[in-house]
């Protein structure tokens, strides 16, 4: 048994991430296919990379390729990450629109921070004036990797990931402790649902929304699915909608579709009429 991994191998695993989840790995990335692919095989019973790139695009192979999509996932996240886009949904969104109903996506929602970061302001906003009391919001969260809609769910965070973009004053604020581990607080949790979901398949199922998050995921994918994607949020926002992007990120040859606007100290676009 050989667990080297060859160039047929690598290019196999390459094209099934790009085809199956828009991962693009590039060349000279098998240093991450071996470290979050190499402890996969014993548990999967596969003797090598050789068996793993040969069953990937085979029939009955669903729960091999979800294991392999959510292993080769970055969950990269943190709590308040560009804080200035909810300054943006709170003092310029909500402020300008005064809206009884709003329905929020978070795409890539990883573990979970940004929805609850998102419901977290809203709540504050709601206790400040800033938005209107009334209001009632749905934030819906997904996220390619089970492992990862799994946390969000659960609602509890350890370690790195319980302290990350968080002061202690929001830890006590916005958490109870769990034995060292942080739990989001029961009122910010209320009107936030998590599901697996690929930025690949069609958002038909999703229903339309008022504002959706896609930050810092386009950076995964080719320029052409990009494209794909945005296009396909601007067709999911209900009228004046707005969309997210994250600090380095453009709207990849869409601008026909959406307009910049800085508004509270900060950009967010809007779906074009």
């Amino acid at each position: 048994m050989s667990l080297a991994l060859t160039s047929n191998d690598y290019q196999a695993i390459h094209d099934f991430l790009e085809s199956q989840a828009g991962i693009r790995l590039g060349t000279g990335k098998e240093y991450l296919v071996t470290s979050r692919l190499g402890r996969l095989l014993p548990h999967l019973g596969l003797s090598g990379y050789s068996e793993l790139a040969g069953r990937l695009n085979g029939f009955g192979n669903g729960a091999l390729q979800t294991a392999v999509i959510d292993a080769m996932t970055t969950n990269e996240t943190f709590w308040f990450r560009d804080i200035a886009h909810f300054r943006v949904l709170i003092d310029g969104l909500v402020a300008e629109a005064r809206p009884q109903r709003l329905r929020i996506w978070s795409a890539a929602a990883s573990t979970g921070q940004e929805a609850y970061t998102t419901a977290i302001s809203l709540q504050d906003g709601m206790q400040s004036g800033r938005v209107p009391r009334g209001m009632r919001y749905e934030i819906v969260g997904t996220d390619i990797s089970p492992t990862a809609v799994d946390e969000a769910k659960g609602a509890t965070y350890c370690g790195v990931a319980a302290a990350r973009g968080l002061s202690d004053d929001q830890r006590h604020r916005y958490f109870r402790d769990r034995g060292g581990c942080i739990e989001v607080l029961p009122k910010y949790r209320e009107g936030v649902d998590f599901r697996t979901f690929n930025l690949l398949k069609p958002f038909d199922s999703l229903g339309r929304f008022d504002v959706v998050f896609c930050r810092n995921v386009l950076i995964y994918f080719s320029q052409e699915r990009k494209r794909d994607i945005v296009a396909r949020i601007a067709r999911c926002l209900n009228p004046g909608g707005h969309l997210f992007l994250g600090s380095t990120e453009s709207m990849s040859g869409n601008e026909d579709l959406f307009e910049m606007r800085s508004i509270a100290g900060g950009l967010v676009y809007r779906v074009r009429d």
